[in-house]
Formats: C-alpha cells, structure tokens, sequence
C-alpha cells in the first residue's frame, strides 16, 4: 500500500481527544491560553487523573502532593504538562491490534521516552521535545498495523516491531518504513517541524548535516529500550552501543552504558502512562 493510501484508512489513525490535538497546536501558537488549556484539561477525567498521577510519581519527585491541574502547571509548569498530556493521549489512541501486545509496545516506547530525556539531558539537548518524540517515535507500526493487518502479519513473520532489521524490511517491502509513516502523523497533526524530522531521521541520524541531535538521542534511546526487550547482557550491550552515535552527541559510550541509571529506576512512575 502507498504512503497516501495508508492515510485515506481511516481505522489506521489513532483517535486522540480534542484537548490532546489543541496542546499539539499550542507548539505553533504563541498565545495560547493557559487557563482555557487548564479548565478543558479538569474537565477531562481520565486525561486529568493520568496527568495527577504522573505528576506525583517518583519520575517528577515534586516537593508536595500535586491535586488539581492548576498545581500541576505551577509545579511542573506547562511545557511538562503538555509533554505529559500529549503522552496520555497517544498511548491511549488504540484499543486493541491485530497481531500486536499494545501494552508491550508501549512499555517499549515509554523505555526509550525516558532514555531520550536522559540522553538529551546529558548531551544539552530539549529534554521534554526528546521525551515526546521518543514515546512516538514508533507510532507508525501501529497506523501501518491498523491500516494494513494482512500485509504487516507478514513483516511480523519476518521480524518482530523491536527488531533491528524490522526498518530494512519494511523498506524493502513497501518502499516506506514505520519512522516514514511516524513523521508523516506528526506532519498531519501539525507537530512542529523539529518533530516531524526528528522521527523521520532517527532510523539514520548521523545522514543529516548539521546532525540532527533530538534523532541521534532517540536512536540510542531505541537501541536501549530494544536491548532492555531483548534481554542483552552488559557484554552485548557494549558489543552493539552505537558508538558512532554516541560520539556525535559527545557522549562517550562507555559512559552511556556505565552511568546511566538502570530503565527500571529511570522510568520510576512512568507507567501511569500505560494504565
């Protein structure tokens, strides 16, 4: 199936609230209203309890308990709450899959969401665009499972969704891959351009000139998370690290593997996010 047409399915795309696409737009409107983002975030109950949730877990160790929205946004402040809003939204925008553990899916996704914050952090890099882009950076799996079941099942035979050939494949397969279809959502959605490259390029990161660092972080966020999946040992860690990737964002990758802490404690609070 062409690029377009798996676009014109309309069971392949996620169905996200209306505040979720609104905070999305906030990202290209300058004066958006706070307060109005606040009351239509409250009066969302399941969205606003995720919000509290992740707000008070042990991932944003905030001094006091966080109660309603309005303490979330003084507390965290926007850019965080959005960040965290947009999170829940997405993880949230299927129900089931044909041939896919959703919850594993995102259990995957949310382990290279926390490594890219960690990364970016190290390597001075927007923490929150990181950590966003890392939760969606494997988005289009879903829209192409969701859109084409029959044709993916087959993929799926081949090589899982957390195989590192599985972008070959599909390459090869359909022309496109998972990260193509990924940056094509984000663009439909009106995420900001640095979005929409960074998903589009973190498959190859160091083929862009200048780098383009928020993909470089996530690719070694990916490459972690798929380590964690696939039950690598630290020998197997240190055999396949991209060092090369490492080196562009300054990191050396012995201290990538060495001093970051382990994905358990790193994500401490984040599966709010799965629930």
């Amino acid at each position: 199936m062409q690029l377009d047409a798996l676009f014109k399915q309309p069971q392949a795309l996620p169905a996200i609230p209306k505040i979720v696409h609104e905070l999305i737009d906030s990202f290209n409107n300058q004066d958006v209203s706070i307060d109005e983002i606040a009351k239509k975030l409250a009066a969302d109950p399941v969205l606003s309890a995720r919000l509290l949730r992740l707000a008070n877990s042990a991932y944003y160790h905030v001094s006091r308990t966080v109660g309603t929205v309005n303490d979330a946004l003084s507390m965290l402040g926007f850019v965080t709450v959005r960040t965290l809003v947009i999170s829940s939204g997405l993880t949230g925008g299927y129900k089931s899959m044909p041939g896919m553990d959703l919850q594993k899916f995102w259990r995957y996704s949310m382990h290279t969401a926390a490594v890219a914050g960690w990364v970016a952090k190290q390597a001075g890099v927007n923490r929150d665009q990181a950590f966003t882009v890392g939760l969606m950076h494997a988005i289009g799996e879903l829209v192409m499972h969701a859109g084409m079941p029959e044709q993916m099942l087959q993929i799926d035979k081949m090589a899982s969704p957390m195989d590192a050939r599985r972008i070959d494949i599909e390459r090869t397969s359909f022309g496109y891959t998972f990260a193509n279809v990924g940056a094509e959502l984000a663009k439909q959605w009106r995420f900001p351009t640095a979005f929409v490259d960074a998903i589009a390029n973190f498959p190859e990161p160091l083929t862009t000139e200048p780098l383009n660092q928020v993909a470089a972080c996530i690719h070694l966020a990916a490459w972690r998370a798929r380590a964690e999946h696939n039950g690598l040992n630290q020998d197997e860690m240190a055999a396949t690290v991209p060092g090369d990737v490492c080196k562009a964002l300054g990191l050396s990758p012995e201290t990538f593997l060495t001093e970051m802490p382990p994905l358990a404690e790193l994500c401490e609070g984040l599966e709010a996010l799965l629930s």
